[in-house]
């Protein structure tokens, strides 16, 4: 099993071209000591949005653009489960969820969330969504190349081990990278990109 920031590094390079919404706490962090970039949207105390945020870009830039990727963790996950069930009724054909799942609210001190219990990909699969699953560096790269070539909604379970690496904390400002995001958006030429300003 890989810890996240593993699994973010096999994620981050082949995710250059892809808007990239990610969830709060570490894995932020994690991501943003891995490969911090213009395409990526910390949403910085926003538990539990990651997968809204992601489904109102992917409907507004509709289908047939770049994939947009939500990277999510189980206990953000299951602060807004909705939003499985969100996606399965619209159907945004161009949004990939990865899942970071290690069983537990990782920035908060390991409680368990209910992920031990229940298996969110089997969850989202049983709502519609395209699944794959990965454990390690290689089923991660294969799931992942596969979502970006079906129509989604879609989601890519995967197991990671508990723990947080030792990165520094990401102090910009939220504005600011909501204004990097948005400028690169609208920059990647992206199919509806103007729709969201």
């Amino acid at each position: 099993m890989m810890r996240r920031i593993d699994a973010l590094e096999v994620l981050a390079p082949r995710l250059r071209n892809n808007p990239v919404v990610v969830t709060c706490a570490a894995t932020s962090r994690e991501l943003a000591h891995v490969q911090d970039s213009d395409n990526h949207l910390y949403l910085l105390d926003s538990m539990g949005l990651v997968g809204s945020v992601a489904a109102g870009l992917a409907l507004a830039l509709g289908d047939g653009g770049e994939k947009v990727i939500a990277i999510e963790g189980d206990g953000s996950l299951l602060m807004n489960p909705n939003v499985l069930f969100t996606d399965a009724a619209l159907k945004p054909e161009n949004l990939v969820i990865v899942l970071l799942d290690n069983g537990v609210f990782g920035s908060t001190g390991n409680l368990p969330t209910y992920a031990g219990n229940i298996d969110l990909g089997a969850a989202a699969e049983a709502l519609g969504h395209e699944v794959r699953r990965a454990q390690d560096a290689d089923t991660l790269l294969a799931g992942l190349e596969e979502l970006l070539s079906v129509d989604g909604p879609s989601l890519l379970h995967v197991r990671t081990e508990v723990g947080n690496a030792e990165v520094d904390k990401l102090l910009v400002d939220p504005v600011d990278i909501k204004t990097r995001f948005t400028s690169w958006l609208t920059g990647a030429r992206i199919e509806g990109a103007d729709d969201v300003r």
